[in-house]
């Protein structure tokens, strides 16, 4: 679970546990934003592979050798082909869809796998994995009598619980099992609860 105090928004530490209630003045958390390193390192790779080829190619011409043969058949399919070419629309789409995927990554704080926490200063935040939290709701799951295996997947906005009833009713199961994941997501402090839904089924051997 990742914490995080910021009177410097740059600074990063850890801490393994969080509580906070309504009652304590909790702050709602935003999703993390991430690095995007490997995004960032692929782009500044082909600039500066680009850049420099274009400049050692450059400072050669300026030496008196005649320019790359890559350069001078770029600069004449640049000139000499149409702008409806097939070649040319596939360059254009291919920038474009970059150049969109690049906005979007600007745009979006990504880490889809952590959940934020509500916090009880506005510069303390935290998130729980989410395979923390499933695991977490599974462990209350199967506290439920009856119930002799659950299965837990927890995404933004639905947290999907199947649990397979061995005795009991199977709508008493039911309704127990729904009421005790409720609780649990709230021990959780989730910025945003999930919905919770839950399925069971008879198991007769």
């Amino acid at each position: 679970m990742p914490l995080t105090k910021e009177p410097d928004p740059e600074r990063d530490v850890s801490s393994p546990n969080l509580k906070a209630s309504e009652d304590d003045g909790v702050h709602r958390a935003h999703r993390p934003w991430s690095a995007r390193r490997i995004p960032a390192a692929l782009v500044a790779s082909v600039i500066l592979v680009a850049a420099g080829a274009a400049l050692f190619d450059v400072v050669a011409v300026r030496a008196g050798r005649p320019a790359a043969a890559w350069r001078r058949h770029l600069a004449d399919e640049l000139a000499t082909r149409p702008v409806d070419d097939i070649w040319m629309l596939t360059g254009a789409a291919v920038a474009a869809a970059v150049g969109l995927w690049l906005i979007v990554l600007t745009l979006t704080p990504g880490l889809r796998h952590w959940l934020p926490l509500r916090s009880p200063a506005p510069w303390l935040r935290a998130s729980l994995d989410r395979d923390g939290a499933a695991d977490l709701l599974r462990d209350a799951a199967m506290r439920v009598p009856g119930v002799s295996a659950a299965r837990v997947r927890v995404r933004r906005h639905r947290v999907k619980a199947r649990a397979d009833v061995r005795f009991r009713d199977p709508q008493q199961v039911k309704d127990n099992l729904t009421a005790v994941l409720d609780q649990e997501r709230d021990r959780l402090v989730l910025a945003r609860p999930p919905r919770i839904v839950v399925r069971v089924r008879r198991r007769t051997h």
